[in-house]
């Protein structure tokens, strides 16, 4: 068996392991990337790439059919199709570019990447296997980033008309009737995209409303498009599993709620995700555990000395670039610099339509913490940038210690809001008050106005409004 001796070796190269493993390759550690499946995991391969790619399509494709009769300002555009298998090729085609240009980023950073999976032996050793010989990987430091699985549900695996998110992403033509399981982000996202591509969409929901994870103010304008759209949404309803045909979904509204069948070609379980935990011998690690994720510290160190853990394996939320973030803090800590990964300022982006955008804390969850808050809102419909593209619904929210100003969170649902992460996100982490956004010169007209006018409506003094 060949044997490779390295500082790092990094098992899973979505986008924190190949992350972790391309800063330890710019700070001089000879580093070992093992991936079983393509560079870029799940993210670039069947998760947040080609899904936004499919969300770009249906919009452009709705936005264009709405034009034929209902234009405002004159347009008019008759005998609108689509060619899906073409639409699918091209989704394909980002994402062999993206992952092409991975594997050109670790090779530029002498990063040695080996296709096969990986069984872990210890904390300092795994032995690879391929089509090839296998080979030993001896590592002075252990970086698992093994990623997610999506949830299946006890009464609907999946198989057949039963299909998980990845799934929906490869399907070779659009559903004439497709059952969403599962109103979270997955869910909505691609409920909507097969509803703008021409399905027949019916999404059910166990909570009392669609985004549970997001506070109500925030979903509503979602809600509403969806209702615009002619997507059914059941909520407070469960799935029972399917018809003795195959041919239907059973649900029902617990407790005593009488089933009834939905009409489905294909039932897209999108009930969330599980971290990847078995199949490369996490197993003969002696790792302390937090329910089904790897406990680390503010490091990303594990209970293992020299044992790291990034990404989905240690909790929520399950974001790329949360475990992006994650992935510099290790190979940074291996290397001997100083740095921990800070959660306050995590960015979350549903890119529902509207998109919802939401960075540190929403007014319940400070006032939970025992924070006195000021608050200020303002909406799109105020917003002339907003007004030009005929898109107006929603607005945006500071949220900020009522004695101090500064700001502890900024939320946003509105048409491209998720451009504006980065701004919210700079804002709490750099501790800004909202006298510092309200002094901050914003370009007119643009949709990020509305954070100016938002930190004014804080301070007591909105402008247009």
């Amino acid at each position: 068996m060949d044997a490779i001796k390295t500082e790092v070796c990094v098992v899973g190269g979505g986008p924190g392991g190949y992350v972790a493993a391309l800063r330890a390759g710019q700070l001089g550690l000879k580093t070992v990337l093992v991936e079983q499946r393509a560079l870029g995991g799940t993210c670039l391969n069947v998760g947040c790439i080609p899904s936004k790619s499919l969300i770009h399509v249906a919009e452009a494709f709705h936005r264009t059919k709405l034009q034929v009769s209902s234009s405002p300002f004159g347009l008019r555009v008759p005998g609108v199709s689509l060619d899906f298998p073409a639409a699918l090729a091209w989704k394909d085609s980002i994402v062999g570019r993206l992952t092409g240009g991975v594997a050109g980023l670790l090779k530029k950073q002498n990063v040695t990447t080996l296709r096969g999976t990986a069984q872990i032996q210890d904390g300092k050793t795994c032995i690879v296997s391929s089509d090839k010989s296998p080979v030993r990987v001896e590592a002075n430091h252990l970086v698992l980033a093994p990623g997610s699985v999506p949830a299946e549900l006890k009464a609907l695996p999946f198989g057949g008309p039963v299909i998980s998110s990845t799934d929906a992403l490869a399907l070779h033509e659009i559903p004439s009737r497709l059952v969403v399981v599962g109103a979270g982000y997955i869910g909505i996202e691609l409920g909507t995209a097969f509803a703008k591509l021409g399905a027949d969409v019916t999404i059910v929901e166990g909570a009392e409303r669609i985004l549970p994870a997001w506070d109500a103010e925030l979903t509503r304008p979602v809600a509403k498009r969806l209702e615009q759209l002619g997507v059914r949404v059941l909520t407070s309803t469960l799935a029972r599993g399917l018809t003795d045909d195959g041919a239907q979904l059973l649900v029902a509204s617990p407790p005593n709620g009488e089933p009834i069948a939905l009409p489905s070609d294909k039932i897209l379980v999108a009930v969330g995700r599980k971290p990847r935990t078995e199949g490369f011998g996490l197993e003969r690690l002696d790792l302390e555990m937090r329910g089904a994720f790897v406990r680390v510290d503010d490091r990303c160190q594990t209970s293992m000395r020299d044992v790291w853990a990034i990404g989905d394996v240690t909790g929520e939320p399950m974001l790329a670039h949360r475990a992006m973030a994650q992935a510099k803090v290790v190979a940074e800590r291996i290397a001997g610099l100083h740095t921990e990964f800070d959660h306050a300022a995590v960015p979350a982006v549903c890119f529902s339509d509207p998109e919802i955008v939401s960075v540190g804390l929403s007014p319940a969850e400070a006032a939970a913490s025992g924070r006195q808050v000021k608050v200020g809102t303002f909406p799109f419909l105020a917003n002339g940038r907003a007004l030009s593209q005929h898109d107006e619904a929603g607005f945006v929210r500071i949220v900020a210690h009522a004695d101090t100003h500064r700001v502890l969170g900024i939320q946003a649902v509105g048409h491209d809001v998720a451009e504006l992460s980065a701004t919210f996100g700079l804002a709490v982490e750099m501790g800004a008050a909202l006298e510092d956004i309200a002094g901050t010169i914003h370009a007119h007209p643009t949709r990020g106005e509305a954070i100016h006018e938002a930190a004014l409506g804080g301070l007591g003094h909105m402008l247009h409004l």
